[in-house]
Parts: C-alpha cells; sequence; structure tokens
C-alpha cells in the first residue's frame, strides 16, 4: 500500500506544479488545510475513494492519471 501511496503523491505534484498551482490553492480548492496536500504528495496519507477523485477534479485530470 505504501508503494501506491507513494505514486499517487507523486503524479498529484506533478501534475499540481505543471498547472503552477501551490499546495495551498489546492488545499483551498478542496477546503482542507494545506498540511493534508501535504502529507498525500509525501505518501504519508492514503485518501479515500472520493477524495481521490475530488483531487483529480480540481487539477482536471483523471483519478486514472493521478493513480498510474
Amino acid at each position: 500500500m505504501q508503494e501506491i501511496s507513494k505514486k499517487l503523491g507523486e503524479n498529484m505534484k506533478k501534475v499540481r506544479a505543471k498547472k503552477k498551482l501551490s499546495q495551498g490553492a489546492l488545499a483551498r480548492l478542496l477546503e482542507v488545510d494545506k498540511g493534508y496536500i501535504s502529507n498525500i504528495e509525501s505518501g504519508n496519507k492514503n485518501p479515500t475513494l472520493a477524495t481521490i477523485q475530488r483531487l483529480a477534479n480540481a487539477l482536471s485530470v483523471s483519478a486514472d492519471e493521478l493513480l498510474k
């Protein structure tokens, strides 16, 4: 499970950076704490499928894109 959490975090960070969004800006879009975004990106949190979908929507990518 740790490996997929790291992969999700890496993909999320890459997409977020490509879209020139800060962790804080993404956190505000999702109405979550910036630390939560940081923890997901570092692989320390395992978000629910619903949260992964919300992240994907906020980043305008598919959930599959974040998980591949």
